[in-house]
């Protein structure tokens, strides 16, 4: 791998630009097969320190698994990322060239970062890809089904025959996709889901959720997780201000069920409950102690993760 080689990637449905910190021009090549194949031998006789490309809905998944199969470096950054450097460094204009210029220009700041590797990691295999897709359609059925239930509570009455069909639709393919999901975690991952199952508060769809959307989950120590779900409280502090500390960024997927899950488990997990209740007596509002309660939810989880070991609320209470 070279250090004074980087690459950056604008990723389009259709095509591939490419920008290289060796060369001047940008270049362009298909997002299908051909090009896809075409673009890992190009890169791969340049040897770049790293490859950056933005994640754009999927359509940068299969050009992201291609380069790192051919043992190059990659890291598919937030597109929000990849705007603010950008704008940094002064560059206001948008085109699929520029934008690849700046994602090169991105990836050797990223390649000289202290924590290299928290950005360049393995994508999902084909076991983890399955179980994504199936979450994912379970998430969009639940926002099917719960758009047609707000419909049948304003629509004339000569609509609600309709609505009442694809309800009743909707809820079969549902009950099939969770059928979907439970069985790919039982022949997957049916161990540890049984331990994280076993948190009061935790349902088998948060579970299938954290698998799926946090692989991490286990593998990095309690302060590193919170960053990565966006549970880690910030600072906002500037000279002699001191201003309010708030969460932000992180998976927003992950989050919100993580969320839900606090919110059962501050009414029916004995150990967050007194947590919870301990910081509303001592003045927090409900939304701050919601927060803490969720990050301290996601520490256990973390921590039955790492030792496979079942719910212990004496453990948790320590």
């Amino acid at each position: 791998m070279s250090d004074s080689v980087f690459v950056g990637i604008d990723v389009s449905s259709q095509t591939l630009e490419v920008a290289s910190t060796a060369q001047a021009k940008t270049w362009q090549v298909s997002n299908d097969s051909t090009g896809i194949e075409a673009l890992v031998t190009q890169l791969v006789a340049l040897q770049p320190g790293l490859v950056v490309l933005e994640a754009t809905g999927g359509y940068e998944f299969e050009a992201a698994c291609a380069l790192q199969a051919a043992g190059l470096a990659v890291a598919v950054v937030n597109p929000r990322m990849a705007r603010d450097f950008a704008r940094a460094m002064g560059a206001l204009a948008k085109t699929d060239a520029l934008d690849a210029r700046m994602l090169a220009a991105f990836a050797r700041v990223l390649h000289q970062h202290p924590e290299r590797e928290r950005f360049v990691k393995p994508l999902a295999d084909a076991e983890l890809q399955r179980l994504q897709a199936l979450v994912l359609r379970r998430r969009q059925l639940v926002q099917m089904l719960t758009s047609e239930r707000q419909r049948m509570r304003i629509s004339h009455a000569a609509a609600k025959p309709s609505i009442e069909r694809v309800i009743e639709f909707l809820q079969r393919e549902l009950d099939d996709s969770n059928g979907d999901v439970a069985k790919h975690v039982q022949r997957h991952h049916a161990e540890l889901a049984a331990a994280l199952q076993s948190v009061p508060g935790i349902g088998a769809a948060s579970v299938a959720v954290l698998l799926a959307e946090l692989p991490e989950l286990g593998k990095l120590d309690r302060r590193r997780v919170a960053a990565l779900v966006g549970v880690a409280p910030l600072n906002r502090d500037s000279g002699q201000m001191r201003g309010q500390r708030a969460i932000w960024g992180g998976r927003a997927d992950v989050r919100r069920t993580l969320y839900m899950a606090t919110l059962v488990a501050v009414r029916h997990n004995p150990v967050l409950r007194t947590y919870y209740e301990r910081l509303l007596a001592a003045g927090k509002r409900k939304k701050v102690a919601l927060v803490a309660a969720m990050r301290k939810l996601l520490t256990m989880l973390n921590a039955i993760a790492k030792h496979g070991s079942p719910w212990n609320p004496e453990m948790h209470h320590a």
